[in-house]
């Protein structure tokens, strides 16, 4: 198990977070329409753009052990053992990357507050 390096994190979140964006995007724009034409609550892209990271992470994470930006950089998420996170551990990750600073704590931790909570490493398949 070769730990991968932080250009393939960065590599990651980059295609990732732009997925998450445009699909964020989109929703929000369908959302507007509503809001314009049913008088519906407006809701802030924030909240478009959070939900979708979650969902977005717990779904291919839990499924796949890789989302879109691991394919492309040939990545994926074990747990202590090499396996398959289990969907607990999943969860907790997803629920992580919505704290802002969760990137910032590699010097400290050498890892990503995501993987040291949830006790998950990205290595390279």
């Amino acid at each position: 198990m070769n730990k991968v390096g932080t250009g393939t994190r960065v590599l990651n979140f980059l295609i990732d977070t732009l997925i998450i964006f445009l699909i964020s995007y989109a929703i929000s724009k369908i959302h507007q329409w509503y809001v314009m034409y049913y008088h519906i609550h407006y809701y802030r892209f924030s909240w478009f753009f959070f939900g979708t990271l979650f969902i977005y992470y717990t779904f291919f994470e839990t499924i796949f052990a890789r989302t879109p930006g691991k394919w492309m950089s040939i990545s994926k998420v074990v747990n202590k053992n090499g396996n398959k996170p289990n969907f607990i551990s999943i969860l907790i990750r997803s629920l992580t990357r919505l704290i802002l600073i969760d990137m910032f704590f590699i010097p400290f931790l050498d890892k990503t507050l995501h993987d040291y909570f949830s006790k998950t490493e990205v290595v390279e398949v």
